[in-house]
């Protein structure tokens, strides 16, 4: 009987979060419901490992969360004087230089930024809470499948800090300024009518069909050639950058990249 990468274990699992990987459909769980699956800087730089572990054969990668929430957002020990074992707290982090201060930030940002890399792409499964870090863990996925139970917040602003880990772009990508400000600087519930009728999610569904959901919506991404996906969603990630007439441009390079390559012609 051959074996499956499924059959072979995890490629990651540590930290609150776990990777595993059947064939074309990778899955990252985060894997500590008691606490909500809160984060941490050692979550972060696990996630970021998951991104880095994928195998080339993978094509859409779920993200999802053990237990009733997604993701409550950041650990509230990093808010205490402490902060966490082996990791600068905010304190530390504020009397940091500039330079310094940026750098750190900009490592934790490395957990969000690969979910929309072109070769890949990646859904959300979302129940329950998925509070400020959480929220924008979902927001850096391509897609998001909902529960009807869901509750996105961003609650950074009414903690005296910024949303900072990359969900800005992409909330107001998807809702638009005026919601965008609006929810964030509220820290409000977005439940899930409202997060369909938004744009914020791609569908939401009862919660005992969440699972389900995503399969149905992975193989339907996978029945598309690769390479066609991999053309479309690139040229859709760079429309809102482009005029109409660099889209149009851009539209004509990538049909002939297509036509070529079916037709065995190189370049």
């Amino acid at each position: 009987m051959a074996t499956s990468a499924q059959d072979l274990g995890p490629l990651l699992d540590k930290d609150g979060v776990r990777l595993t990987v059947d064939d074309t459909i990778a899955t990252v769980t985060l894997t500590n419901p008691a606490k909500r699956n809160a984060q941490s800087p050692a979550l972060w730089r696990a996630l970021t490992e998951a991104g880095r572990l994928l195998p080339g054969s993978v094509r859409v990668v779920v993200l999802r969360g053990e237990g009733k929430s997604f993701s409550a957002g950041l650990d509230r020990q990093a808010f205490t004087p402490e902060g966490f074992d082996g990791e600068p707290s905010f304190v530390d982090l504020a009397r940091g230089g500039d330079a310094e201060l940026d750098a750190t930030i900009t490592e934790y940002q490395e957990a969000f930024t690969w979910w929309r890399r072109s070769d890949i792409v990646s859904i959300a499964a979302v129940q329950g809470h998925a509070i400020g870090a959480g929220f924008q863990l979902a927001l850096a996925c391509d897609l998001r499948v909902v529960a009807d139970d869901v509750q996105f917040a961003m609650r950074e602003t009414s903690l005296g800090l910024v949303p900072d880990l990359t969900g800005t772009h992409p909330l107001v990508g998807l809702v638009g300024y005026a919601r965008a400000l609006e929810i964030c600087a509220t820290g409000r519930f977005v439940a899930a009518e409202e997060s369909v009728t938004t744009g914020l999610a791609n569908l939401a569904v009862p919660a005992a069909e969440l699972d389900a959901a995503v399969r149905d919506l992975a193989a339907a991404l996978l029945a598309a050639p690769r390479d066609a996906v991999i053309e479309t969603k690139a040229l859709l990630r760079g429309a809102q950058d482009r005029t109409y007439e660099e889209q149009r441009a851009a539209e004509r390079a990538a049909q002939a990249r297509r036509l070529r390559d079916l037709a065995g012609v190189g370049e």
